[in-house]
């Protein structure tokens, strides 16, 4: 049984999103839940709460599951829309900053024992 959470036009860039994805794989639940709780990074907060909703959907779906043995299978950072905004710069010119979004996935499945 599986289920998943998504995230989407999460104000991170993927690149910073993806750092702390990469620690989580393969891990437990309950394991990766702990880990994000006292990560330094920026990214451990949206990825904890894709978390949470991921773990509250397996509830949600099949009340006999067992939430320690719950897995993450997959976990994804995409990156989603840029906002475009502008820097001026001298003699009239302007730079281009691009403020990146990400789009969070996570798929949990249950181990088998």
């Amino acid at each position: 049984m599986e289920s998943k959470a998504v995230l989407k036009f999460v104000r991170i860039t993927p690149r910073k999103a993806r750092r702390v994805v990469d620690l989580l794989r393969g891990k437990t639940a309950s394991e990766a839940l702990v880990l994000l709780r006292f990560m330094p990074y920026r990214g451990a907060k949206p990825i904890e709460k894709a978390l949470k909703s991921a773990i509250a959907n397996a509830e949600q779906e099949n009340t006999k599951v067992d939430i320690d043995k719950l897995r993450i299978k997959e976990a994804l950072v995409d990156q989603g829309p840029a906002m475009r905004r502008t820097d001026t710069r001298a003699m009239g010119r302007a730079n281009i900053i691009k403020k990146r979004t990400s789009h969070i996935k996570i798929i949990l499945a249950e181990e088998w024992p």
